[in-house]
């Protein structure tokens, strides 16, 4: 039975029925038992297995992911939560260089099943080091698979999926997106890894976006039906594995493309999504593709500069209107805003 929950609240029930099923489960980081819960992610957990399945932690990035690998490796199924990806960036030796590797280094003799949960995005003066998001930095190195799920039906789905794999598994969550609800199955389900969602259909243009630039993405295919621009929408779901045969069947339908990325310009996402499709349906393009990112510079903290920073519905609008060589000027509604609004 599917019922309506937040992004945050199907995530928290995915972990409480992962550690149902799977007593070697458990959850570890920097304010899991706090009484918010990382978000309310973590605290109904906490509050049914206690302190010996759910605990708080040292500021010990490498060291916490180097355990969670030592874990893995007697049976254990860690997953390790970062209230902010940018921690992540002090344990990239060890989810890189031991656990990404070690199914290849050792002929898949033993694996290291770890999940690390990281939490991105913008809002109340995050800042240049509190804002970023490294998927394509993680995505680069094969054996680890990149999650990025964009409603609470994928973010419980891809949770549970990862308890089940083999392989280190990194979810990036948007703060933005935890107040967001979808109807989401009661009873434990699986998303597969690689395996895109097409989150609308059209014929005109295809739009590939990720995390919270896939809401933005459905929000500007709304507008653009309006003026007669049929959008199609592409949520990936993970970025690695990525579902190119979906993409590709996109684009050789609308013969456009707009690759919407949650991070930079220059060697991210967007640019992947863009290199598949010049390798693959170059012949398809009718028009050269479109690509929407952060611009090159750091993240901004104040709420004016965060505005002009990042990119909304409203870009992806615009770059339609190039793609489709419309001349007219679009007049937009009420824009989509960004419901968080703190702490952390």
């Amino acid at each position: 039975m599917a019922r309506a929950l937040t992004y945050a609240q199907a995530i928290s029930e995915a972990l409480v029925q992962g550690m149902e099923q799977d007593p070697a489960v458990f959850i570890f980081g920097l304010g899991v038992d706090d009484h918010k819960g990382i978000f309310g992610t973590t605290r109904e957990a906490f509050v049914k297995f206690g302190k010996a399945r759910v605990f708080d932690t040292p500021a010990s990035e490498n060291a916490l992911t180097g355990i969670a690998i030592g874990a893995a490796l007697n049976r254990k199924r860690p997953v390790l939560v970062h209230a902010r990806n940018d921690f992540m960036f002090l344990a990239l030796d060890q989810m890189l260089n031991n656990a990404a590797k070690w199914k290849y280094t050792y002929a898949a003799k033993t694996t290291v099943p770890i999940v690390v949960r990281g939490i991105i995005g913008k809002g109340w003066g995050q800042g240049p080091t509190h804002s970023q998001s490294i998927q394509s930095v993680l995505a680069h190195f094969p054996g680890m698979i990149v999650a990025m799920p964009s409603n609470a039906h994928d973010a419980k789905g891809i949770l549970l999926q990862a308890l089940k794999s083999d392989a280190p598994v990194a979810i990036l969550e948007h703060r933005a997106l935890y107040d967001l609800p979808c109807d989401v199955p009661q009873q434990p389900f699986v998303v597969p890894f690689g395996k895109a969602r097409l989150a609308r259909e059209g014929k005109d243009v295809s739009i590939v976006a990720t995390s919270l630039m896939v809401v933005h993405a459905l929000k500007a295919a709304e507008e653009l039906a309006k003026v007669g621009i049929d959008a199609e929408v592409i949520d990936p779901v993970t970025i690695q594995p990525l579902d190119e045969a979906a993409i590709l069947a996109s684009v050789r339908k609308t013969g456009r493309l707009i690759a919407a990325d949650n991070g930079w310009l220059r060697c991210g996402f967007a640019a992947e999504v863009a290199a598949v499709v010049a390798e693959k349906a170059f012949d398809a393009l009718k028009a050269p593709v479109k690509r929407i990112a952060w611009p090159e510079c750091p993240c901004p903290v104040s709420k004016a500069l965060e505005d002009e920073f990042y990119p909304t519905d409203e870009d992806i609008v615009a770059a339609a209107y190039e793609l489709m060589e419309r001349k007219d000027k679009h007049v937009f509604g009420k824009k989509t805003t960004d419901t968080f609004v703190g702490p952390y």
